[in-house]
């Protein structure tokens, strides 16, 4: 059969073009390429997936420790009282009267609508009205763990405070009744006993000093009364202050935590508790991935003290104390803005007889650091009543011991009492430099603030009419001369600024006053 010259070279073209075809295939990993069928990849590449963690392993082995605590209460109404005051409504009663801290923690308890049950699609049962007692016993709901194989168990003071009845759902349905063995208000940890014969699986407080920020944690608990729930995530922050309380040093995990959790533990990834799920931040009630807990090392020590006394003991400095700025210790020759400055020391206090004086830095405890108030809160919080105690203090430009004998903690915090604030005086002096305009006080101790300069250091950090200054740079003030002294005096120190100490209302501060232009 002859072929025509055109037909050929589009018969050759084609020929050409599909062994180029098969080159290229080649060349990309393509094995073979057969008409009508899809190209097979001989060599392709493949990635390992990542090992992503479970945490089933973990989660069936804490489970039979974690619980539910249902929580009943008695309401006293107006009339049984004949006060005529409103009940406490949120049951935040013994909380300061602080109006973010009490939603803070109204909206985390997993306290429900008081009026009646909700109805299936809302999936909460919060509260319900005895059929034999005409008053409503609302529930709350919330969530605690087995701490040992006899019954103790761990949860919040607020999911139990003003609780006559308690019961304990364990995750496998059972209702056990527990007796309250004691609370602590101040950390918010309660501990409750089971005591029906039988042996609890239980979990251990782990070493949260190893707990490191991105490490992974569970949380279980019981949100919004559903019963046993899991959730996980990361730890987000250490160290956080919330405002709860003069111990705050939560944790914050991104893990998902909602009402009803109050008191339900969070577990690293060896079933071992790191924190108890103690508060939310959420404008809306639900969570947003942010949770704090309790930490282990502050509840383990608790919970001893309450499993064996059913209250907490804590050591008692008795001195009033306030942050140290950079400009505080600019002013006192300091070289940092660590430690925690005395505003004042108690006349009954043990450390006024110790020797500790307003103006004094708190800077190390046992020869531990004093990086800030709080930190020294929680330090002489954690030592027994009557402990002896060596304190470090900076005074007047260098550092000193004193041998203090802790006294026991108030039940409710005193503040020491200073004179009274006297009314001014006719005749003024004014301290250009500091714009202030002073007078002397009636008992010839300090000087009354009469008019502050809107534009002054002094108005920008909160000095206000009627404060008395009482003394500058640790030296009393009778007179303006004793202020310009006291400023000439810092200069040829070479400091940029003297600290005055304030008194307002019987309670002391000190604030620091730039002197460099005067």
């Amino acid at each position: 059969m002859n072929v025509a010259p055109n037909s050929y070279l589009r018969t050759r073209k084609r020929l050409l073009a599909a062994a180029a075809s098969l080159a290229i295939a080649g060349a990309i990993g393509f094995g073979a390429v057969a008409t009508g069928t899809a190209p097979v990849l001989a060599d392709a590449v493949r990635v390992e997936a990542p090992q992503v963690p479970s945490f089933a392993d973990v989660v069936e082995r804490v489970s039979p420790a974690v619980v539910s605590v249902r929580v009943k209460a008695k309401i006293q109404s107006t009339a049984d009282d004949g006060s005529g005051q409103m009940d406490d409504e949120d049951g935040l009663g013994n909380l300061p009267d602080n109006p973010q801290l009490r939603r803070f923690f109204r909206e985390f308890r997993g306290f429900g609508d008081q009026g009646g049950d909700q109805g299936p699609n809302g999936m909460r049962r919060f509260g319900h009205r005895d059929r034999n007692n005409d008053q409503p016993r609302p529930v709350a709901q919330g969530s605690g763990f087995f701490i040992s194989d006899d019954g103790y168990l761990v949860t919040n003071n607020h999911v139990v405070e003003e609780g006559t009845a308690f019961t304990v759902v364990t995750n496998d349905g059972k209702e056990l009744d527990a007796k309250l063995i004691g609370t602590d208000p101040r950390t918010d940890l309660a501990v409750l006993k089971v005591d029906d014969g039988n042996k609890f699986t239980y979990v251990d407080f782990a070493d949260d000093s190893k707990v490191r920020v991105g490490d992974w944690v569970v949380a279980v608990g019981n949100p919004f009364g559903l019963g046993g729930t899991v959730t996980a995530g990361i730890v987000s922050a250490r160290g956080r202050d919330i405002g709860a309380g003069p111990y705050d040093d939560f944790i914050q995990i991104d893990a998902s935590v909602n009402r009803g959790n109050s008191g339900g533990p969070t577990f690293n990834l060896n079933g071992q508790v790191v924190g108890i799920n103690t508060a939310i931040f959420s404008p809306s009630g639900g969570s947003v991935g942010i949770a704090f807990d309790i930490p282990a090392s502050t509840a383990k020590q608790v919970v001893q003290d309450l499993m064996k006394n059913g209250t907490v003991q804590r050591g008692w400095l008795g001195v009033e104390i306030q942050p140290v700025t950079p400009e505080i210790a600019e002013s006192l020759g300091l070289g940092s803005g660590k430690g925690a400055l005395v505003a004042s020391a108690q006349d009954s206090g043990p450390g006024k007889k110790a020797g500790i004086t307003a103006g004094d830095v708190i800077t190390q405890v046992d020869g531990k650091d004093v990086a800030s108030p709080k930190e020294l809160a929680r330090l002489i919080g954690a030592y027994p009543p009557g402990k002896s105690v060596d304190v470090t203090v900076w005074r007047n430009g260098k550092s000193e011991a004193v041998k203090v004998d802790l006294g026991k903690l108030p039940s409710s915090d005193k503040q020491a009492s200073a004179d009274q604030q006297p009314a001014p005086a006719p005749k003024t002096d004014t301290l250009a430099d500091l714009g202030l305009t002073v007078t002397k006080s009636d008992n010839g101790k300090g000087l009354v603030v009469t008019d502050v300069d809107p534009d002054s250091d002094a108005a920008d950090r909160g000095i206000q009419p009627g404060d008395v200054i009482t003394s500058v740079n640790s030296a009393e003030v009778n007179g303006a001369g004793d202020v310009d002294k006291a400023m000439a005096d810092a200069v040829k120190s070479g400091r940029k600024a003297v600290l005055m100490q304030i008194t307002r209302d019987d309670s002391n501060r000190f604030v620091a006053l730039p002197v460099a232009k005067g």
